[in-house]
């Protein structure tokens, strides 16, 4: 998403994505580096955050800043996360798999709840200053995607400008591109000798990691937690959700394996 916005905000032209870091075009404001550095920022300015709506900023809300929630399936956000943990410097090692699957039902990781953070914004949903879309809809359909958000924003592109946006926030191209793949932080922050931070980009990868057993105590939180919710994307129907019969439990993951970015 901080690619896509990067790219409209310069009419498709990928020079901004190329020489400046992403954290430095978007920055966190949970962080003290981000929070000061967003000022110097020309308007319209971008800003990321990975913050449940009642940690964040409540001058926002009386402001004319537009909101786009990216939301994922919380499965494999759960694999996402476990890696990401594996080789970032700030955050305690995760342990098995298993333990960081418990972890993450009971909201005892970074940022707290999936189950509440999701819950809590979208209840903005249906107001004229923001956006909920999801991972899977951008996979789907990058291209409508990019419209939808072009819309929102009342930035609107020509063809040439939407196909460059499009064609540079690929996952391939993200990838390849280092200020945008995060290889430019120290290893203190995030070890990339231990593995990448774009590991696969993919939907529905939790079916290769999740035993019958996880799936099924991870359905009967989902289940009391988003009772009363509208359905999302990743809301399938129970034979397509299962994951193989066969698997095994995993072990943990080795060094050299990678990591993605754990969007809520």
């Amino acid at each position: 998403m901080i690619e896509i916005l990067s790219l409209i905000l310069k009419d498709g032209d990928p020079t901004w994505i190329r020489s400046v870091p992403n954290w430095k075009r978007a920055p966190w404001c949970e962080t003290i580096m981000g929070a000061f550095s967003h000022q110097d920022q020309p308007s319209p300015r971008l800003l990321s955050s990975h913050l449940p709506i009642q940690l964040f900023p409540k001058a926002a809300f009386n402001s004319k800043a537009k909101v786009i929630y990216l939301g994922r399936n919380p499965r494999d956000v759960v694999v996402s996360f476990y890696h990401y943990s594996k080789i970032a410097g700030q955050l305690k090692d995760p342990g098995t798999p298993d333990q960081f699957l418990q972890n993450f039902l009971k909201g005892e990781v970074q940022f707290g709840s999936w189950f509440h953070h999701i819950k809590g914004w979208i209840r903005m949903k249906g107001k004229e200053n923001f956006l909920f879309t999801t991972y899977e809809e951008l996979q789907q359909d990058l291209q409508g995607s990019v419209q939808r958000i072009c819309e929102f924003l009342g930035r609107p592109l020509d063809e040439e400008a939407l196909g460059s946006v499009v064609a540079h926030s690929t996952f391939g191209a993200m990838k390849a591109n280092s200020m945008s793949n995060y290889t430019l932080l120290p290893h203190s922050l995030l070890d990339h000798r231990q593995g990448a931070f774009l590991r696969k980009g993919i939907s529905g990868d939790w079916k290769n990691h999740f035993t019958v057993a996880q799936s099924e105590a991870f359905d009967r939180v989902y289940r009391e937690q988003m009772r009363g919710m509208p359905a999302f994307p990743w809301d399938e129907t129970p034979e397509d959700a299962s994951p193989d019969p066969e698997l095994e439990p995993e072990p943990a993951p080795s060094p050299d394996q990678a990591s993605e970015d754990p969007s809520p």
